[in-house]
């Protein structure tokens, strides 16, 4: 599949442009609101015509721009059916494919920053959302986040994918961009090299931050689909 991937400065979101290459239909990973009218200019560049806008779940950083993309170009909203977001067209669920042309696109329910998170496997490629970032993992002290969950999903799901399955997260906040599952088994400091679920409980559980700078408006406009 063609891979697009797009950064906003502001909140440090990567979005995602897939494209089936046969029929050029097209899904948009994780948009965000601020960005929309340069999503469509690429799309229009790339030649592809835009079916989906998927999240990747209800995010606390940014403000989606699925809906704005579904007022201005017909595409259906895709996001997980425990994300609370009842304006999505599709309330998706583990294991389902989202068709583009000859393409699929397969749901991964990996909860955890929070219980509707999903990751999105392409051939080859696995988009992670705020699940599994590059040396990283999402938050779990919010949004029904849970450590344990977080631990399960990622060992228990995306790291049972090949190690050479590349690895697109939802953030990056070092200038990263890409990664892949075997890098992140041995060099994730937060859960790489056999760390056991116990330690990264507690070590998830320790962590004192600052809340999202957005958090007030992005929460309750996601669970709008941005409108």
């Amino acid at each position: 599949m063609i891979v697009r991937q797009l950064f906003d400065p502001d909140t440090s979101t990567y979005t995602y442009i897939v494209a089936d290459p046969a029929t050029r239909e097209a899904a948009i990973i994780d948009s965000v609101k601020s960005q929309v009218d340069r999503d469509i200019r690429v799309m229009e560049e790339m030649g592809v015509v835009p079916r989906y806008a998927l999240e990747t779940h209800v995010h606390a950083d940014h403000v989606t721009g699925a809906g704005e993309l579904r007022r201005r170009l017909g595409v259906k909203v895709g996001v997980h059916k425990d994300g609370g977001a009842e304006c999505a067209d599709l309330q998706l669920d583990d294991g389902d494919e989202i068709r583009l042309g000859e393409s699929r696109i397969r749901v991964l329910h990996t909860p955890g920053h929070t219980n509707g998170d999903v990751s999105y496997l392409i051939d080859g490629a696995v988009f992670t959302g705020d699940a599994l970032l590059i040396r990283g993992c999402g938050r779990t002290d919010f949004q029904q986040g849970d450590p344990a969950r977080l631990y399960d999903s990622i060992t228990g799901k995306l790291f049972t994918l090949p190690d050479d399955t590349l690895v697109y997260p939802g953030h990056d906040y070092q200038g990263l961009t890409v990664s892949t599952i075997g890098e992140e088994k041995r060099f994730n400091p937060r859960l790489g090299n056999g760390r056991d679920k116990a330690s990264f409980v507690e070590l998830m559980n320790s962590l004192n931050l600052d809340p999202p700078r957005y958090i007030d408006v992005a929460v309750p406009g996601n669970l709008r689909c941005g409108t």
